[in-house]
């Protein structure tokens, strides 16, 4: 326990969070998706408090939560996956969730959930299909500054 004169650490590589704050979730993402890698940049720069953790589906890491809530790993991974609160949401559901954590107007996205899932993870896998040929890819994953590194977990 800090002392009342000890320093409080406010860097973004170690943010604190009101009791009772929401914990944040974790973003699973294709690590070797140039969109993909820029969906995280979007996030890390809206979410201020650091409460969303980031992780590629292809590593140590993604493997074991894609594992611990049933879902595979496929050999072309082609969704976003967000766990929060123990439960793991895919596709547009995972993408309309991140939005909760972000700063400014972004919250209000989250009126995407009034419209059917059907239909928002129709437009979801288009993208998906076609994020390569559009974004293209890299054959390694994000390395994290210093300064964000505590915001991967692997």
């Amino acid at each position: 326990m800090p002392t009342p004169f000890a320093p409080i650490d406010r860097s973004p590589a170690a943010p604190r969070q009101a009791a009772g704050a929401d914990a944040g979730g974790v973003v699973l993402f294709d690590g070797h998706c140039n969109f993909c890698s820029g969906v995280v940049n979007f996030l890390i720069d809206r979410d201020p408090h650091g409460r969303l953790k980031f992780a590629a589906l292809q590593s140590e890491t993604g493997r074991r939560l894609l594992a611990e809530h049933g879902l595979p790993l496929p050999d072309e991974p082609d969704t976003l996956v967000v766990i929060v609160g123990g439960k793991a949401l895919v596709r547009s559901d995972a993408a309309l969730a991140t939005t909760k954590y972000l700063c400014g107007l972004w919250p209000l996205a989250r009126v995407g959930f009034l419209v059917p899932r059907f239909l928002r993870d129709l437009v979801y896998k288009l993208v998906a299909r076609h994020r390569y040929r559009w974004f293209g890819r890299s054959e390694a994953c994000r390395v994290p500054t210093p300064a964000l590194r505590a915001r991967f977990l692997d």
